[in-house]
C-alpha cells in the first residue's frame, strides 16, 4: 500500500510505501470492547465527612457519677452534641448517624465500588490499537465519523492517510494554520489529529497532537479520525508494527 508525501505547501514530493499495519483488518468489535475497559468513570459518593461536621463527642457512657454521662436520664448512647449547658446540665441532641437529624447517610455509595477495572489482554489491545490506526486510512470510516464530509459534496478527501514532509513540525501557529489549509482545504477547520515521529515535537497547541509511542486508542475513537502523519512519524510506525507482529507470534 502507497501513499503521497506532500509538502508544506500541500504538493507531492514522492510516493512511500506504508507500514502493513494500515493494511491490516479492523476489528471494530474489540476496538469498542477495549475503549470501554479504558473509559474513566468518574465515581459518585458522598464526602468521607459527610454528617460528621459537628462538634459532637463520643458516645457518651452510661457512668454513676460521671461529668457528662447518660447515667439515669433514659436516653441512648449515641453520639450527641450540646445546644446549651447550665451548670451540670445539659441539653444535647443525637448527631452523627443515620437516625438522627443531618446525619450521615446509613449506606452510601462506596468509591470502591465503581473502580473496577475491566482487563483486556495483550493481544486484543493490540489488534484494538493497530485496527484504530488503521481505520486513518478508510475513506468510509472518516465519511462515517465526520458527517460534514458525506454531507457536503464541496468537501473532498484526498489520498489517506495524509503524510506530510517533517518540516511542518517547525512552524509557529500561524504558518502551521496556513500550511493545513493548503493541504487539507476545508477539512482543516475539523478536529484533526497530527501524530509526529518519536524525536520530533508540535511548537503549538492549535492543532491536538501524539508521538507514535504516546498513541491510545481514545486519541483515535470513534474510528476514522482525520489524521496527518509526518514523514518520519511513519517510519516509527514500521518499528511500532515489527513489535506487534513479534508479540502477536509469542
Amino acid at each position: 500500500m502507497k501513499t503521497e508525501i506532500l509538502s508544506i505547501d500541500g504538493k507531492k514530493i514522492k510516493d512511500i510505501d506504508l507500514p502493513s499495519l494500515f493494511s491490516e483488518k479492523i476489528r471494530e468489535d474489540i476496538v469498542q470492547k477495549t475503549f470501554e475497559a479504558e473509559k474513566i468513570i468518574q465515581p459518585y459518593s458522598p464526602e468521607l465527612e459527610a454528617g460528621k461536621k459537628h462538634s459532637a463527642s463520643g458516645v457518651i457512657r452510661h457512668i454513676r457519677h460521671k461529668w457528662r454521662s447518660h447515667y439515669g436520664r433514659g436516653i441512648s448512647r449515641i453520639p450527641r452534641k450540646t445546644m446549651w449547658r447550665r451548670g451540670t446540665q445539659f441539653y444535647w441532641i443525637g448527631a452523627e448517624v443515620s437516625g438522627t437529624r443531618g446525619g450521615r447517610r446509613a449506606h452510601p455509595p462506596k468509591i470502591a465500588h465503581f473502580l473496577k477495572n475491566k482487563k483486556i489482554n495483550k493481544k486484543e489491545y493490540n489488534i484494538a490499537l493497530t485496527s484504530a490506526i488503521s481505520s486513518t486510512a478508510k475513506e468510509d470510516l472518516v465519511k462515517r465519523r465526520y458527517k460534514r464530509i458525506s454531507d457536503n459534496s464541496k468537501i473532498e478527501i484526498g489520498k489517506l492517510p495524509i503524510v506530510v514532509e517533517s518540516k511542518i513540525t517547525e512552524l509557529k501557529t500561524g504558518q502551521l494554520n496556513a500550511s493545513l489549509k493548503k493541504i487539507l482545504g476545508n477539512l482543516s477547520s475539523l478536529k484533526l489529529l497530527i501524530i509526529t515521529g518519536n524525536n520530533e515535537k508540535i511548537k503549538t497547541k492549535f492543532v491536538e497532537s501524539k508521538k507514535v509511542d504516546d498513541i491510545e486508542l481514545k486519541d483515535l475513537y470513534p474510528l476514522g479520525r482525520l489524521t496527518v502523519y509526518t514523514e518520519n512519524a511513519i517510519k516509527d510506525l514500521e518499528n511500532l508494527n515489527k513489535i506487534s507482529v513479534k508479540e502477536k507470534g509469542k
